[in-house]
């Protein structure tokens, strides 16, 4: 099910896929709270359409401000031992996350050199 949330400007363009990771200190009084905070932490979405009417909004977080857009939530792909990828196995999945067995910017990265060259894009590094 499609979601209208704010995003970074940066992040706004059809296809984007970003891992929401709730609040930040920053978002403390912002007039936008209620449609920015609107989603799921650590759940991965993908930008689905981009609002062109809509204005791009000055935020504490996002330095080129934030723009409205709608995002479907995602699955994220995860490399599994065969032996342990089952119907109803995610509990292990869940707890090897938690104990740090996976590491989440891995998982979410993938493939993790087109994460790298927009980052490095976005950022105007090499």
């Amino acid at each position: 099910m499609s979601k209208v949330t704010l995003i970074g400007a940066r992040l706004a363009d059809p296809g984007a896929e970003f891992v929401y990771e709730g609040e930040a200190s920053a978002c403390e009084g912002c007039p936008y709270r209620s449609q920015c905070l609107n989603l799921t932490d650590g759940v991965k979405y993908q930008v689905t359409d981009v609002r062109q009417n809509a204005q791009t909004l000055e935020c504490a977080v996002h330095d080129e401000g934030v723009r409205a857009v709608e995002g479907e939530a995602v699955g994220v792909r995860a490399n599994v031992p065969s032996r342990q990828a089952y119907a109803g196995s995610k509990v292990e999945l869940a707890r090897r996350f938690a104990d740090g067995e996976i590491d989440p910017d891995d998982v979410y990265q993938v493939p993790r050199e087109d994460y790298i060259a927009k980052l490095h894009e976005l950022t105007g590094q090499s």
